[in-house]
């Protein structure tokens, strides 16, 4: 069992930049890949960005390349969003989760963080 807690969200204005966090229990972090998805009103839920066991392979939305940067702290067992060059369209709850057979099926889930960017 993992629990994921995000936290790093808020209220930003157009081109500005905000950093997510999701701390994760459990001594086994480092054996899940990680996933930061995001759901907007009226929307259906999308991967923002993907992150390997080990760190060494990511994979982002277009939405997202060249503006996030998911990373991975496995000492902390925190996984982290950096996010640059935010648009009014990034405006979402922002969700973690764990992959625990890396098979893109998620097993686990945080409650989410909501980022709102204003234009």
């Amino acid at each position: 069992q993992v629990q994921l807690v995000e936290s790093g969200g808020g209220l930003v204005q157009a081109g500005g930049s905000l950093r997510l966090s999701c701390a994760a229990s459990g001594r086994t972090f480092s054996s899940y890949a990680m996933g930061w998805f995001r759901q907007a009103p009226g929307k259906e839920r999308e991967l923002v960005a993907r992150i390997s066991q080990s760190g060494t392979s990511r994979t982002y939305a277009d939405s997202a390349k060249g503006r996030f940067t998911i990373s991975r702290d496995n000492a902390k067992n925190t996984v982290y969003l950096q996010m640059n060059s935010l648009k009014p369209e990034d405006t979402a709850v922002y969700y973690c989760a764990a992959d625990q057979a890396t098979d893109y099926v998620y097993d686990y889930w945080g409650q989410g963080t909501q980022v709102t960017v204003s234009s």
